[in-house]
């Protein structure tokens, strides 16, 4: 529970990220907006961390090792940027790429400390798998997941304001140095798991299993064919945890394989985990819901340009913008409880399409801020920042979260695990190429820090496109047609079968 709550208050460093990029470093729209998809790169191989915790053991551990090296690492990336690298850099100068290798060294610095956090929740996440599967109580597997879900999202809400309010007062570097706090209090923590070492050439109770992402309801432990499936546990409804800083997955269940007696090489493990799962996705009923998903997550986006107009053209400062992400943070939970309320019997397909349908007309508001007409109707610039962000969060759960239960129907059984955090990563790399398109046409429309006459345009192209998806929506004829509770009823009944 402190590991998620710790992956929560990480987000103490965002706006700090982004400051130091914009103000420090001195950076662009299109830049910043290009670097900030690099820096989500670390989380579109996830599977790869599943696989190199279960296949690998680290000084014959497979959690504890991991969790204590990221958090010295992403520590050592903290405190690198809040002591500017040791001042290695200064009086290089542009001319003499000084300038240039200060931003080498902080993109690295950013994309190891993501690449930790997404490690870190990994190998957490297959913590909690393996206490869902030692224990003989059904109401665990539920009872683990709501305080996951629960530590990252009090974490992740006490950071958002303080993410701003720090920055007003102290700057970037400074925070930097106190979020390396936070990766240390992992490695602490990891020092205190109660894990076995594990022999070389000795039996074990697992075959390496991969720990699939249990904050979307899926844990499951693959191994070999012929092996005994344990029913899978129902969870209540709303037992879950966030997938990112302003997200929760819904109420699905959890599945877990008993690897008694079974010996296999990590090796083999994982070439059968591979060989499983490329099979899988040759399925036209995983490629297709994952092929939607996918256009529907890479749509171009100007978020990157619209904080530039914020923070210039508004005069918007850190402490505001900490506000909004707490606002927005606490919309999204809002958003949550709203969907496990009242959509969970609508089916799929239909909330994917009409939250889409509705959020673009409600982007395109924007462009009452950017040309100041807000002003003329009498809503003040702050008030209509507020009001936009908080329904656009509610609608972005409402359709977020569809997604997950999209994505965990889909795995076939036997490859539950792996082929979701798979999926997953396939999401996560959507959001990165709409992320690198959004800088592409900042780039192109000529989006500077200091001219935003194309900025209007910018948002129309992002928002129209994002309805393009819809084209291919019958990618979903089939699963996509029932609804989370129907899912959830044939999940129970073939548990009941089984």
């Amino acid at each position: 529970m402190a590991i998620y709550f710790v992956e929560g208050a990480l987000g103490l460093a965002r706006l700090a990220q982004t400051f130091y990029l914009k103000d420090t470093l001195h950076l662009g729209p299109a830049e910043l907006s290009a670097l900030t998809g690099l820096f989500t790169l670390p989380w579109t191989i996830k599977p790869l961390y599943g696989f190199l915790s279960d296949g690998l053991p680290l000084f014959g551990y497979r959690r504890r090792s991991y969790l204590i090296l990221c958090g010295f690492l992403g520590a050592l990336s903290y405190t690198a940027l809040g002591n500017n690298f040791g001042g290695i850099f200064d009086g290089g100068g542009a001319a003499a790429g000084g300038s240039i290798s200060v931003i080498q060294a902080t993109v690295a610095s950013f994309v190891i400390s993501s690449g930790c956090i997404a490690f870190s929740d990994v190998v957490a996440d297959g913590i909690v798998v393996q206490r869902t599967r030692d224990s003989d109580d059904p109401k665990v597997a539920g009872g683990l997941q709501s305080l996951c879900w629960g530590s990252a999202a009090i974490g992740g809400l006490i950071s958002a304001y303080f993410s701003g309010s720090l920055l007003e007062v102290i700057g970037p570097t400074d925070v930097f140095k106190i979020t390396a706090i936070l990766p240390l209090l992992v490695a602490s923590i990891a020092f205190f798991i109660n894990e076995e070492p594990i022999k070389r050439n000795a039996d074990t109770d697992s075959t390496g299993a991969y720990a699939g992402d249990t904050r979307t309801g899926f844990a499951v432990e693959m191994q070999p064919e012929n092996s005994n499936i344990v029913p899978a546990l129902p969870i209540s409804s709303g037992q879950s945890k966030i997938l990112s800083t302003s997200s929760s997955s819904p109420d699905t269940a959890a599945v877990v394989v008993n690897t008694s007696n079974t010996e296999i090489s990590a090796v083999g493990g994982v070439s059968e985990q591979i060989q499983s799962l490329w099979k899988a996705i040759k399925e036209p009923a995983v490629w297709k819901p994952a092929l939607f998903l996918f256009l529907w997550q890479s749509t171009p986006t100007s978020e990157g340009a619209f904080l530039y107009f914020m923070t210039n053209d508004l005069g918007f400062g850190p402490e505001f913008l900490g506000r909004v992400r707490l606002v927005t943070a606490a919309a999204s939970l809002l958003g949550v409880w709203g969907y496990q309320k009242f959509l969970r019997e609508m089916p799929i397909k239909n909330i994917l399409l009409w939250t889409s349908i509705a959020s673009a007309p409600l982007g395109l508001l924007n462009l009452l801020l950017i040309s100041h007409t807000n002003r003329s109707l009498g809503i003040p610039d702050g008030a209509f920042v507020f009001g936009d962000d908080v329904v656009l969060a509610i609608l972005g759960e409402f359709a977020f979260l569809p997604t997950l239960v999209l994505a965990a129907r889909i795995c076939p059984p036997g490859v539950e695990a792996v082929l979701f955090a798979t999926l997953m990563s396939i999401f996560n790399g959507a959001s990165t190429v709409g992320t690198e398109v959004g800088a592409l046409l900042t780039k192109t429309l000529g989006v500077t820090e200091n001219n935003f006459d194309n900025l209007g345009l910018l948002t129309i192209i992002c928002n129209l496109t994002s309805l393009y998806p819809l084209l291919f929506i019958g990618l979903l004829d089939g699963v996509g047609t029932k609804s989370e509770s129907e899912i959830e009823e044939e999940q129970l009944s073939e548990s009941n079968i089984s």
